[in-house]
């Protein structure tokens, strides 16, 4: 009897808080290498085709899987052609200054709407929280662009999409975690609100800022659909819709030049759509480490707590 009352002695945790079996521990074990080899193996693939030779490509009649010699001739054509460098220029620049400007109005916005006698909290509040239920739609979007002069300029592709109401709710649940106190002594002190938040709010909040920026940042470099509505000049056109004109509509590219030796050497028609996903794919991958430790402490606090 006292056996059995040991045994059923309850632990105080929670199902999910208390430590997994052995068993447990082989399955998540499982079920993590299967979600990896998921995701890694479709990388690796395109990355080889994008270094394969145009025998290889042609031999297997499709994506590489095994390596059989690496060559950059998909790279060097690819780059060699002015509309692929020239909508990496406009990705990047796009990217930065949307970044920049979207971050700035988040935190503007989420800092105002965290204080509670701000000048008319409650009904921006409101307009914010409706955003998640109504949106204004495509035609209204498009005629207000239109109408403001935006068409065929960059700014259609920041302005449109410069806020998102997820973000800025984000944000301002991650603010009001701060204790007033701290901002009650820098006001006793003589600091406004724009000192206030540039030397105490924002530093505290590096994790949130991180991980908004990277969602902005993300946004603003996949983002082709605006692009495809608003641009006419190919010119102007951002890597990712040269990326789904040439590679997702198999459409050819507008200004296209040899970079390899000739046009019988040049590199195969899939190798090079692959090499153009890889340089669509590799800045996210690269600044991504950088932020990932921020994820659960940015995200995941600024969603519970607000």
């Amino acid at each position: 009897m006292t056996l059995l009352a040991t045994r059923k002695k309850p632990s105080g945790l929670a199902a999910w808080e208390e430590p997994p079996s052995p068993a447990g521990r082989v399955g998540k074990g499982a079920v993590l290498t299967v979600i990896v080899l998921a995701v890694l193996l479709p990388l690796y693939t395109i990355v080889l085709t994008s270094l394969s030779s145009k025998a290889t490509v042609n031999r297997v009649g499709g994506l590489v899987l095994i390596p059989e010699g690496i060559t950059f001739d998909a790279y060097i054509q690819i780059f060699s052609d002015t509309v692929v460098r020239r909508a990496v220029l406009v990705a990047t620049g796009v990217t930065v200054v949307g970044t920049a400007i979207s971050l700035c109005v988040s935190i503007l916005g989420a800092y105002s709407l965290a204080r509670p006698g701000s000048f008319l909290h409650r009904p921006l509040l409101f307009a914010v929280l409706l955003m998640f239920v109504f949106f204004p739609g495509l035609i209204p979007v498009y005629l207000m662009v239109s109408g403001l002069g935006l068409k065929d300029t960059y700014w259609s592709l920041i302005l449109p999409t410069a806020v998102s109401a997820f973000n800025v709710v984000v944000m301002r649940a991650f603010f009001m975690n701060i204790p007033g106190e701290i901002m009650d002594s820098a006001r006793i002190d003589g600091a406004g609100e724009f000192r206030i938040l540039w030397r105490i709010v924002l530093p505290m909040s590096k994790a949130v800022t991180a991980v908004v920026g990277l969602f902005y940042a993300v946004g603003y470099w996949n983002a082709w659909f605006n692009a495809m509505l608003y641009l006419e000049d190919t010119r102007k056109w951002p890597l990712a819709l040269v990326l789904r004109q040439y590679v997702v509509d198999s459409n050819p590219l507008p200004t296209a030049t040899v970079g390899v030796t000739g046009a019988g050497d040049m590199p195969p028609t899939l190798a090079i759509k692959m090499a153009i996903v890889v340089v669509a794919v590799v800045p996210a991958l690269v600044i991504y480490p950088f932020v990932q430790r921020h994820f659960t402490k940015g995200v995941l606090i600024g969603a519970v707590k607000g």
